[in-house]
């Protein structure tokens, strides 16, 4: 059935965009790290990576998405494969987070930030299981799941990203 088909080529725009978007942002992360080693003093570092390190990985999983979904030949079982895999990881990631790291001063410093750190982090990926599991059954209700994770997981890490980048600027040494 023509209806039931994964058409995949008729999201490539979208793809596109997500993925421009999330390079170039990641490659601004990049100068925001920089900025941070500049600024930061050695007590800083175990807060480098609760809050630096999830916005990377949320950049790069819109990126690795977008690469994925626009695979040549892909067929309904392999973007299956690849969305479902990729939404696991990020579930696992997620609530990794959510766990403290053996110090205080590697946990999240309010309760705001599991929220937005862990908590809609993990709501975009459980997104991306269940588009992933729908494509087989009802293709387009699947990849409009996808597209919202996709979106979720961005939009998060552009407000993460902001929110680090003007903590560092008006942190005083």
């Amino acid at each position: 059935m023509p209806g039931q088909q994964l058409r995949l080529e008729q999201w490539a725009n979208f793809y596109v965009i997500m993925s421009a978007a999330a390079a170039t942002l990641l490659g601004l992360l990049f100068v925001v790290i920089a900025l941070a080693a500049e600024r930061g003093r050695r007590e800083d570092a175990p807060k480098i990576r609760i809050y630096l390190t999830p916005v990377v990985i949320y950049f790069s999983s819109v990126l690795l998405m977008s690469a994925l979904l626009t695979v040549p030949n892909q067929t309904p079982l392999t973007a299956v494969v690849c969305v479902c895999l990729e939404g696991i990881a990020g579930l696992g990631y997620s609530a990794s987070l959510a766990v403290r790291r053996g110090t205080e001063e590697a946990f999240y410093e309010q309760r705001s930030d599991l929220l937005l750190y862990v908590v809609f982090p993990f709501a975009g990926y459980a997104l991306m299981v269940a588009g992933g599991l729908l494509l087989l059954r009802r293709p387009s209700v699947g990849l409009n799941l996808v597209a919202a994770a996709m979106l979720v997981l961005l939009g998060i890490a552009i407000r993460n990203s902001w929110a680090i980048a003007t903590t560092i600027v008006s942190s005083q040494d």
